[in-house]
């Protein structure tokens, strides 16, 4: 039987033993699906919302809110659990892509969609997928630099996110519960990294990076009801 600092020698950034086979790490695989139920329920979720602003539609009351297609914030959602499943799995040589770019893209649509409300224009995709593609070779050939890319976009996201929040009143609470599911999720993968108190490698129950999936799944599938969001001009 491996001994505990046996198995602190073979943990993942996450602090789950390293498993042979298929999936390294498999609890972080498994939970890597978060993602994709997420962005299922992020496309139920619009579709509703959707048809109930089409019956308000002639209703002054009903906010005056235009949804447009979550398609593409749902699929990059679920984007980010797939290539999580990959990093967490066979960890190929374009694991850092996989894993990556889902989640550079998902923030970078997340900023542009804060600017095009808050300057009043249409979201363009090319704001958020040229950056994306600029930045892939960076993601691959250098990953510390990447990482540093990635937290700079994160941050950018944070910033016009919080100015949208203050803005627009209706859309704080799903702005606010994101950023504070953000900053318990974060908390507890710090906490759980390899050096830290949650951190024990021979625990069968506890997983913070599990933890931080799950929570950071739920933090985007709650943004969702703040994206898109644009006032509908006044009937004339």
């Amino acid at each position: 039987m491996l001994t505990v600092a046996r198995l602190v020698e073979e943990v993942g950034p996450g602090c789950e033993p390293l498993a042979d086979g298929f999936l390294r790490e498999p609890v972080s695989a498994w939970s890597s699906l978060a993602f994709v139920v997420a962005g299922v329920v992020v496309v139920v979720l619009a579709r509703r919302r959707r048809r109930a602003g089409r019956a308000a539609a002639g209703d002054p009351a009903g906010g005056g809110v235009v949804e447009p297609p979550s398609a593409a914030y749902a699929a990059l959602v679920a984007g980010i659990g797939f290539g999580s499943v990959v990093q967490h799995g066979p960890n190929p040589v374009w694991a850092d892509l996989a894993h990556d770019l889902p989640l550079l893209a998902t923030l970078l649509l997340i900023a542009a969609d804060a600017v095009a409300d808050l300057t009043g224009r249409a979201r363009s995709w090319w704001w958020w997928v040229v950056p994306t593609l600029a930045i892939a070779p960076v993601v691959h050939l250098w990953p510390t630099a990447g990482d540093l890319t990635q937290g700079g976009a994160a941050v950018v996201a944070v910033v016009v996110s919080l100015v949208r929040a203050w803005r627009r009143p209706p859309l704080r609470p799903p702005i606010l519960w994101t950023l504070a599911l953000l900053a318990t999720g974060g908390a507890v993968e710090i906490l759980s990294s390899p050096g830290w108190p949650l951190c024990d490698p021979s625990t069968r129950w506890w997983f913070g990076h599990a933890v931080w999936h799950a929570v950071v799944a739920a933090a985007l599938t709650v943004l969702a009801g703040a994206l898109g969001y644009r006032t509908a001009p006044s009937p004339a």
